[in-house]
């Protein structure tokens, strides 16, 4: 792994004591790992992948920025904190780390997917790397 994971329990710990804690009713946690079998079978139903051995993975740091400043606009959104890895990353490595705190159940579902899907489609480059 090529950076530092970071305590999950630590940021929880953080999180509900930070000042938007208060207006939060629910924190939500991603956490996004390299899987051994290639997204193309997994998400198309593509045949004759062979197992991922690594992901080459990079990312845009300021639009991660970027996304976490908007999600803080989004309703019922107070408190956001994200996490990304870099580099090459094993099979059961963290890519990611996302954590949301909302008011209520249904906006930190929502914003959760939302953020998630924004990094993953709009600024990781991840380029699977297969077994020989």
């Amino acid at each position: 792994m090529a950076v530092q994971e970071p305590s999950i329990d630590q940021w929880l710990k953080e999180a509900k004591a930070d000042p938007a804690a208060a207006q939060c009713g629910m924190f939500l946690t991603h956490n996004g790992v390299v899987r051994q079998t290639a997204k193309a079978q997994v998400r198309e139903g593509a045949e004759g992948i062979p197992p991922v051995e690594f992901v080459e993975f990079s990312y845009d740091s300021a639009g991660v920025d970027a996304a976490v400043a908007e999600a803080l606009t989004w309703p019922g959104v107070h408190y956001v904190r994200v996490w990304l890895n870099e580099g090459r990353l094993a099979v059961g490595d963290s890519i990611m780390y996302v954590l949301i705190g909302a008011d209520i159940r249904p906006r930190c579902i929502d914003a959760l997917q939302k953020l998630v899907g924004k990094i993953k489609n709009d600024l990781v480059v991840e380029k699977e790397i297969y077994q020989a």
